[in-house]
Parts: structure tokens; sequence; C-alpha cells
């Protein structure tokens, strides 16, 4: 067997020692360094890169993809599957110490797949829809900063080396969303993603403190087996915490709104932040955290609360929208909240979780890029009501985007039939009422995604044309653009039968993944919900199909309320701007004025009264010794002035 990796304490205290390894598991830091280092040339070399810098963008994430995966293979050979290397020592004050350390097990290895394989075909996309962007080099060199901060964050074997990459995650997230940043929309876009992340990553920040300050260390291994040692008070604030940093990165109530309006960015961005890089960040750190999170029942029902609630409120919002990168958005916000159902659920649906994640970064991938190659050959328009017969004019996005279109449904038997149902299943196993509640919403959710997505695929690619004067031929994009469309939605057809039935199993070498699938039985047969989860799908696309086949008015039209609130996302954008926006520049307005009138205003008060004063003063310094004499005399008969008062009595 391959010699492995190993990570240990020795003597004296704080030594780290590790065996070489066999292979390219001593080289899985490469997997970060190669898209980092072409992300530095691109940006270093500035516009003498411009001609080849995005095929060097496009071959450090194939590069990264093959290593990941011939790494992948060789970690299968390994009895414990777990390779952990310590490069160097990252911070060591007083009792801290942290190393700048990797982990690649399986549930790393997954992901480093699904971001460099994903991430490569959302690349290759970009080189044909950039073409003709004077940023391109620009553009690539954030998208390979963006990759490499998402592998580390992955790969990190402690809380700080994740935080690390958790933050340049964000700083290529908001680079990408106002990439163009000329337009106020997509300025704003991204200070709107840069500050609600923030408000995650200070709730991610404070826990890692707790963690320090409550077992010494943020080392994974080190953490989960003291975790059991904590007050149960600790584990659930701690929990809460991290449970904040991730529904920050995942779009999960209540921070939800920044993740529709990033579609501001490039399609390509939306199709990598959506698929394969940040909204999954959030749903690794609760699965890495699974210990932590399975450790109170309290948290894993907040965690399950908050997915059910998130995945109801964007299949309410999706069904409003026209935009059709809008109505995907809303679907990745829902999507999300399966995932977080699941990973809430605990014990065998953390694997479940991670495998409609894995299986949504195909056909999401798919759909977006899809939306891209719609707006492509429609000249950048976005509106699904000015959409309609594309089904004739563009056969290879047609056929691609119906396979992800039938796949988030979950149709069977394409990807998300065998991703998404084992979590409704799962919902329903949990005991008492819950069951019924949660179980519920997923079945629900299934039912509406399958409507608004129905309508997005009804009114763009078939009824009655509904094109702007401007468009005259929509046409297919090329090669570039469809070969990665093909190759995702076989993804999306065959992806969640293979992942189904293959990381379960694998998954179980990560302590508290996979294993036995249910520790209750749910409160219907299986074969019911199945059935179940079938017939609300079928009806919620029939639904939608029926109403929309024939097209719909362009022009508003009243609505009720329950429409009104989905376009208006639930007032949640208007609660956050009563709540929290107001109070804040209201706050600031405040602290500027005692800045300025106050703080400032002493400072120069007290400056003007000693140069005013001095001006004065500076008026006796006439040069004549006459004044001069004057001066001494009047002083002399003041002092002796105050002695005779004094003798007389008068200033006793």
């Amino acid at each position: 067997m391959d010699e492995i990796l190993t990570y240990a304490q020795a003597e004296p205290a704080g030594a780290v020692t590790y065996a070489a390894a066999d292979g390219l598991l001593s080289s899985v830091w490469l997997l970060v360094a190669i898209p980092l280092a072409s992300a530095a040339i691109l940006l270093l070399l500035g516009r003498r890169a411009d001609r080849w810098g995005h095929w060097l963008g496009v071959a450090a994430i194939g590069a990264a993809f093959v290593l990941g995966l011939t790494s992948f293979f060789q970690l299968r050979g390994l009895e414990n599957k777990s390779v952990e290397l310590s490069l160097w020592d990252f911070i060591t004050v007083g009792d801290l110490r942290v190393d700048f350390g990797l982990l690649f097990d399986p549930l790393a290895a997954v992901f480093v797949l699904l971001i460099t394989g994903v991430g490569f075909l959302i690349h290759l996309y970009a080189v044909e829809y950039m073409a003709h962007d004077e940023g391109r080099r620009r553009f690539f060199a954030y998208f390979n900063l963006f990759v490499a901060a998402m592998l580390l964050l992955v790969l990190g074997n402690n809380y700080v080396m994740l935080y690390f990459g958790w933050e340049g995650v964000g700083l290529a997230s908001y680079l990408l969303i106002s990439f163009w940043y000329g337009r106020p929309s997509a300025a704003t876009a991204g200070k709107k993603a840069f500050l609600m992340n923030r408000v995650g990553d200070a709730g991610l920040a404070i826990g890692i403190f707790i963690l320090f300050a409550t077992l010494g260390t943020t080392q994974y291994d080190e953490v989960f087996s003291s975790v059991g040692g904590l007050a149960s008070g600790t584990v659930l604030v701690l929990g809460l915490l991290l449970l904040l940093g991730a529904a920050g990165k995942s779009g999960q109530f209540p921070l939800q709104a920044w993740l529709p309006d990033a579609m501001e960015g490039p399609t390509p961005v939306s199709a990598l932040i959506h698929a394969a890089t940040m909204v999954t960040a959030g749903v690794y750190l609760i699965a890495r955290s699974n210990p932590i999170f399975s450790a109170n029942e309290t948290l894993q029902l907040v965690v399950v609360s908050v997915g059910a609630l998130t995945l109801l409120m964007g299949c309410v919002i999706g069904a409003a929208k026209d935009d059709i990168k809008r109505v995907l958005a809303w679907s990745t916000v829902s999507q999300i909240g399966y995932m977080f159902l699941g990973v809430g659920l605990g014990g065998a649906a953390y694997a479940l979780a991670i495998v409609h994640l894995l299986a949504h970064g195909f056909f999401k991938a798919n759909m977006f890029l899809g939306a891209g190659s719609v707006m492509h050959g429609m000249n950048d328009q976005v509106d699904i009501r000015r959409f309609g017969g594309l089904s004739k004019y563009m056969k290879i996005t047609w056929i691609t985007f119906m396979m992800g279109w039938l796949a988030i449904i979950g149709m069977f038997p394409f990807s998300g039939f065998f991703s998404k149902e084992p979590i409704i299943v799962a919902a329903f196993e949990r005991e008492g009422w819950t069951a019924w509640l949660f179980g519920g919403a997923a079945l629900l959710g299934a039912g509406l995604t399958a409507f608004y997505m129905t309508r997005l695929f009804v009114l763009t690619f078939h009824g009655p044309k509904r094109w702007t004067e401007d468009i005259e031929h929509p046409h297919e994009s090329p090669k570039l653009m469809t070969i990665p469309l093909i190759l995702l939605a076989i993804g999306s057809v065959g992806a969640g039968f293979l992942l189904a039935t293959s990381v379960p199993d694998w998954l179980t070498a990560t302590a508290g993944l996979g294993g036995e699938h249910a520790e209750h039985a749910a409160v219907l047969p299986h074969w019911l919900l199945t059935a179940l989860s079938l017939v609300v799908t079928v009806l919620g696309a029939g639904l939608a199909w029926a109403l929309f086949r024939n097209g719909t008015a362009v022009a508003p039209q009243p609505a009720g309320v329950l429409v009104t609130a989905a376009r208006r996302n639930l007032y949640t954008d208007a609660f956050n701007e009563v709540v929290f926006e107001k109070p804040g520049i209201f706050l600031t307005r405040a602290l500027v004025f005692l800045d300025n009138r106050g703080v400032d205003g002493l400072v120069n008060g007290l400056a003007a009264g000693v140069g005013g004063g001095s001006g004065r003063l500076r008026r006796w310094q006439t040069g004549f010794v006459r004044s001069y004499a004057t001066s001494i005399l009047t002083g002399a008969l003041l002092v002796v002035a105050a002695f005779l008062a004094v003798q007389a009595g008068w200033l006793a």
C-alpha cells in the first residue's frame, strides 16, 4: 500500500512530523498553487498577456482537474483514505499554533473534482463568451483566483485555512460580480454581495475564536475529538455562528438577498458561483463540521428550518421573475435550501446533501450556460416574456437546456430525481410532527420547482415569437460554447444515479458522513413518497405548460397579493432597508456630525482660540522702545497697587 502522509504531535510539544508520500498525493498543494500562479501571471503581465491569457487560465484549471482526478484515484487505494500535509507554520502566537496544512479526504476529493471539472468547462465556455470584451485577460485572472480560493477552502485542514479560502472567495466574487463596474447596477450588486457576506464572515470568525478559546485549537481532528466535552450551550452558540457564515456564502435566509443580484456579472460568473464554487461553501462548512452540528439537536433543527424556509422562498420568488438569469438564481437559493435541509437532518442525510450538491453542479451549470447561449443569440435580451419559439433556431441549446430542466425538477430518470428525492424521503423520516412539516415543505418545493422551471423553459423555447424589433435571426452559439453545454447535459442525465450509488459509501470514510439510510421509519412508505414526489412534479410542470404554452403578456398585469410580494422578493429587501440600512445610515450620519462638529470642532476651536489670541498679542509687539517702556511701567504700577491693596486689607 502507498505510504500516506501522516500528521502527528511529536516531542517536544508542538513539533510536527510527516512522512513523504509516493505519487501525486504529496503534491496536493499544487491544486491551489496552479490556478493561483496563473492568476498572478495574468495580473502582473497586464496587457502583454491579452492575446493568450485566457488560454493560460483555461489550461491552469484543466491541469488542476487532471491532478485532482489522478489524486482521487490514488486516494481510493489507501486504507484510511485520508492524506494530511503540513507545509509550514502559518501562525505561532502564544498558545495559538496554526499550520498551513491541507487535508485530502473523501469529502475534499469530491469537491475538488466538482470545482475543477465543472470549473474547467465554464472556463472553456467563457473563452468565446468573453471574446469581445476588452477585459478578458483580467476576467480570467479573477476566474482563476476564484477557483484557487475555493480549492484552499475545501482543502484546508483547519478552520483558519478554511477562513483564508473563505475570504479569498469573497474577494474574487466581488471582483467578478462587479466586473462591468461601469454599470451602476453591477457596482451596486458587487457591493451588496460583499457587505452581506461580511455579516456571515463575522459570524464564522467569531466561531473560530470560540473554538480556540474553548478547545485551544482550530485543527479539524482535534476540534472534532474534543467537541463532546463542550457544554450544550457552547455547542449551540458555536454552531449558530458557523451557520451564519454558511448562510452568507450559500445565500440562505436571512442572507439570501445578494445572490440573485449577483447576476449583474458576466454569465460564466453566475455559472461558476451557482454551480461549482461559492454557494457550495456553506454546505461544505456544515458537512465538514458535522460532529459539531450532530452534537446538538436544537442546532440541527435550526439548520433544517433555515433550509426548508429558504427552499420555499426561492420557489415562490422564482415563479414571479421574468429575467432568465434571476429565475435560475432563485432556483439556486431553493436547491441549496434542499442541501441545508439534508445536512440539518444529520446522519446519512449528510451524504444525501452532498450527492444533490454534486448533481446540482452539473445541471445548474448547464442551465446557466444555456441562458448565456440564449442571450448570445438574442442580443443580450434577458426577459423570458420576449423570447418564445427558440427551439427552432437554437437546437443544441434547447436540447441541453431541456436536460437541465428535467434534472432540476426531479423527473425520472434524470439526475435530480436520484439526488433530491432521497432528501424528501429523509425529511419524512424525522420523529414526530416535524416529519410532516419539513417533509411537506420539501414535497411542496418539488411541485413549485416543477412549475416555475417549466414556465422558464416554455416561455424561452416554445410558444409564439415575442421578440423585440432588433431581433431578426437568433442563432446557435459557437462550438466553444456548445461543447461544454453538451458535456454538462450528459452529466445532467446520468450523474445523479452514478453519484447516488457511489458517493454515500465513499463518504463513509469521513467521520459522520454516509452509513445507513435512516434511523427512523418514514411516516409514509418509501414507494408512496417517491410516487407523491413524481405526481406533484408532473402536476406542477403540467400546470405551467398549460398556462404558458401560448406565451404570456409582456406588459405588467394586475397581480394578487402573493404575486406582488414575490416580485418584490417577499419584501426581504425592504425589511433589510428599514431594519438595517436606514438605521445604519442614520447612525453613520450622526457619527459623522459628531466627528465634524464635536471632535473636529473641539480641536479646530482650540486651534482657532490659540491662533486668535496670538494674533491679538502680536499687536503689542510694535518694535518701539516707548511702547515697551510704557508696558513695563504699567506692569510695575499694577504690582505696586496689588501690594498696597494687600497691606490695606482690600484683598484679604
